[in-house]
């Protein structure tokens, strides 16, 4: 039986490293994850984070501001065996609020 599970993050960086986590450490398939903006606009978050975030190098300026928007929603859709692995993997990369169903 397929479950449904979405996480909440506040970073693209977090939805990215979720991703990721998803696929290389737990083998779920990546067509069974799904990353979308919360609301109707384009996201990057809620938080500057990561590739978001000004170049910490010298001599390269910023070259524009990220899209903070709201929140970035990944949801999965796994099995009830890949449940508790997918919830530690969502807590583990930052998520603010999991939602079953």
């Amino acid at each position: 039986m397929q479950q449904a599970i979405s996480g909440e993050f506040s970073t693209r960086r977090g939805a990215e490293l979720a991703v990721e986590q998803l696929v290389q450490e737990y083998g779920i398939d990546r067509a069974a994850i799904a990353v979308t903006a919360r609301g109707a606009a384009n996201s990057s978050g809620s938080e500057v984070a990561g590739a978001d975030a000004e170049s910490g190098h010298p001599g390269v300026e910023k070259q524009s501001s990220p899209k903070l928007s709201g929140a970035i929603d990944v949801s999965i859709s796994c099995n009830k065996s890949e449940e508790p692995s997918v919830e530690a993997a969502l807590k583990k990369t930052g998520a603010q609020r999991i939602v079953k169903g």
